[in-house]
């Protein structure tokens, strides 16, 4: 039977060091040696919860049209500003991120490209960083 060091009612494996449990939650906000399917994981998961944070500030938004029309030209004339407009290119940038990471993530659980799943992911997000470029450049043009 192995002796371990760690302390009584520890989780740690034995001749495992425990970590100080504050040390494991700071690690979680490294970023530093991440794999490529990390990053994905996070960024899909991230996109997600913009995505749903939007839906329902969307919600909201439409909801002016209740109020009346006056409130709804007042909401027309601020989401016409600079930094609506911004968000507006975020907001791309989450659908067109989640998107093709969330093709990416069926094609391969599908089975196909299972052994290119590093190049899909990295085609996926080129492709998605070119039209971002194309749609970020059309909402400010418009």
């Amino acid at each position: 039977m192995a002796v371990s060091n760690a302390p009584e009612g520890s989780r740690a494996y034995p001749g495992q060091q425990p970590r100080e449990p504050q040390k494991r939650v700071l690690r979680w906000f490294q970023p530093f040696n991440r794999s490529l399917g990390t990053w994905s994981f996070t960024l899909n998961r991230v996109t997600g919860i913009g995505l749903v944070v939007y839906l329902y500030l969307h919600l909201g938004v439409l909801s002016l049209l209740l109020v009346g029309e006056e409130s709804w030209d007042t909401f027309l004339a601020v989401a016409k500003s600079p930094p609506v407009l911004v968000m507006d290119v975020v907001l791309l940038a989450g659908l067109l991120i989640h998107g093709f990471n969330g093709l990416r993530v069926a094609l391969v659980g599908s089975g196909f490209m299972v052994k290119q799943q590093r190049q899909l992911f990295i085609g996926m997000m080129v492709l998605a960083l070119i039209l971002l470029v194309i749609g970020g450049t059309a909402v400010f043009l418009k």
